[in-house]
């Protein structure tokens, strides 16, 4: 049976493709999301990919898809460095867990350097672009194989 991910993507990350194209390039969300499904198939893996602008919306949608999936790819986005509720949320779950970022966060603003997400996640990918999400996948398979 096809194990199932959970993919979440935080604030802005509607807006990949028009905004700060020098940061986070020209891919737009949902050509991320048809590489995913595309990789998913691949693995024979389930995704379930959801994106909102709203701290409680993604909070709501952690307590309802995640008890029923295997894993968890989070691209936490600005909340990556405000949010004890989603950290919450995660912790949890109790859930094989990556945390993903397009940019490199670590080469950023200081107030980027912290996140609140990285001390419960498995795996942390930061600053390989839309391709992140693609190792991602392959990871949480792995892991959940082994």
């Amino acid at each position: 049976m096809a194990k199932s991910i959970l993919i979440i993507n935080g604030p802005n990350l509607n807006m990949l493709g028009k905004r700060e194209l020098n940061i986070y390039g020209a891919t737009t969300l949902e050509q991320i999301n048809n590489s995913i499904q595309e990789r998913a198939i691949a693995l024979d893996l389930n995704v379930i990919c959801f994106q909102s602008n709203n701290e409680g919306e993604l909070v709501d949608k952690l307590q309802q898809a995640g008890p029923g999936c295997d894993g968890i790819i989070i691209n936490p986005a600005a909340y990556t460095h405000t949010s004890v509720a989603i950290r919450d949320a995660l912790a949890a779950l109790n859930k094989p867990t990556i945390e993903i970022h397009l940019s490199n966060i670590f080469k950023r603003e200081d107030f980027r350097k912290h996140s609140y997400i990285s001390d419960i996640a498995f795996g942390v990918i930061s600053g390989l672009g839309a391709n992140g999400y693609i190792l991602a996948l392959d990871a949480l398979k792995n892991i959940l194989e082994s």
